[in-house]
């Protein structure tokens, strides 16, 4: 087992994810909103895509090194599930389902040398007549993936159904919400069929280096979350610590936090990364014992671009959790508690935070997809994530000259805009739906006391 620093990272945010909810499950003023939530079938249904996402980020997370002497590769849980995808590539540019190269070359045939479409090594190797029997081909195992995905659904319900009766004596309470049992058979059905027809085809063609472009779609959802996720991990003390300082103590407090959030915001985003990822490179250049592997190269230049996100993206919150803490420092029971003698830490723990937890729960929701297109930004004018690093990015970087090609090459940016419409669209309406819930001011909620 290996461990990256972005995957200790991650796992310990899930681990206080964990945490968190199970000390707020119990809560009354955690329950209401929650409750609305589970009631919405929005709501749920972007809910199970964002775990979707988030169970595949997490095996690409598991990383290891494989039993092989001499070798100093490091790969995911997901790399070895996906070890046909990963290890036969092809010469260079192959469209979807395809079983020759997209442009022609002198070949030999019937030996003569003819100038002509090459057969694939891999994609459709196993069809005698390509020409003949491929959409008949593609069809049946189409079907057979199909089942296989009806098989899975079928097995997860079960096991669902039988853990949740030994623990709480009842079937689970989503068996009853048919939009989420849709979209969950959707999924598992259509990653059935696209995994099974990968053992045969390249599903979504291949790039200029003869690279599956659905592996890379697939191994890019991590590098989205770890920017959304951890992002978030290194903004959320500094925006919480500052905007509560700043609105509870005011006077000269308040004068350095303004002063400092304000010059921060003075200088250009797009400077400071860039300024930052030059840096974090010629360290690496400097010190490249502590580097020997090229993963372990892309994670820290991968962190580092978190760590500088989460610095340049805290000031937004900060003003917001000022503006509230002011208003809600002057509050009668804030004022009671000062009259009966409570020290000021207490009261900023137990009055202030949980009364701004709303607004900060909304701010993360709304920030993770924002977080997420600033990196397929910042990837393609090349001061994102490491070159190497999978990221619908990258991908969107490379495809710009794929675009200017005669006959056109569109998959590369077909495949990263449908993973990363998919994982933003579902972001946003979970977060309607979360700002619509712990909304005070919203219809059925009380105030946050």
């Amino acid at each position: 087992m290996t461990l990256l620093w972005t995957d200790a990272l991650i796992f310990l945010l899930l681990l206080a994810s964990v945490s968190i909810g199970f000390y707020l499950h119990d809560k009354p003023h955690i329950q209401r909103p929650l409750n609305k939530i589970a009631r919405s079938n929005v709501g749920m249904v972007s809910l199970v895509v964002l775990l979707f996402f988030l169970l595949v980020g997490l095996l690409d997370s598991l990383h290891f090194k494989p039993k092989q002497e001499g070798s100093n590769e490091i790969i995911s849980l997901l790399d070895y599930c996906a070890t046909p995808l990963r290890e036969q590539s092809e010469k260079t540019y192959s469209a979807p389902f395809a079983t020759t190269l997209y442009s022609k070359e002198m070949i030999a045939k019937d030996g003569d040398r003819v100038w002509d479409y090459p057969r694939l090594v891999y994609g459709g190797k196993h069809l005698a007549d390509p020409g003949k029997g491929k959409l008949g081909d593609i069809l049946q195992k189409a079907g057979l993936g199909f089942l296989l995905g009806v098989a899975f659904f079928i097995v997860f319900l079960l096991l669902s159904a039988v853990i949740s009766y030994l623990r709480y004596g009842a079937t689970p309470a989503f068996f009853a919400l048919r939009p989420v049992m849709l979209t969950l058979f959707t999924l598992i059905v259509i990653s059935a069929i696209f995994s099974y027809l990968s053992l045969y085809y390249h599903v979504l063609g291949t790039d200029k280096v003869g690279e599956d472009v659905f592996y890379q779609a697939v191994k890019s959802i991590r590098t989205g979350l770890v920017i959304g996720t951890l992002t978030t991990l290194i903004m959320l003390p500094l925006a919480i610590l500052f905007g509560i300082l700043a609105g509870f103590f005011r006077g000269w407090v308040d004068d350095v936090i303004q002063y400092l959030y304000t010059t921060l915001n003075s200088i250009p985003g797009v400077l400071l990364i860039a300024a930052s990822v030059l840096m974090v490179q010629v360290y690496m250049a400097n010190h490249e014992s502590a580097f020997t592997s090229v993963i372990v190269r892309a994670d820290m230049r991968l962190l580092f671009l978190c760590m500088i996100l989460g610095v340049t993206s805290w000031t937004g919150l900060c003003r917001l959790l000022r503006a509230e803490t002011l208003k809600l420092r002057e509050m009668e029971y804030v004022q009671a508690a000062y009259a009966l003698g409570v020290k000021q830490h207490a009261i900023l723990l137990r009055h202030i935070l949980p009364n701004v937890m709303h607004i900060v729960l909304i701010s993360v929701v709304l920030d993770f997809s924002s977080l997420v297109l600033a990196e397929a930004v910042l990837s393609y004018i090349n001061i994102g994530v490491d070159p190497t690093t999978y990221s619908w990015g990258n991908m969107i970087n490379g495809a710009r000259l794929e675009m200017a090609r005669e006959p056109v090459v569109w998959w590369s940016l077909s495949a990263a805009f449908v993973f990363m419409f998919a994982l933003v669209l579902a972001a946003n309406l979970f977060a309607d739906v979360v700002q619509d819930a712990f909304d005070p001011r919203s219809a059925g909620n009380e105030s946050f006391k």
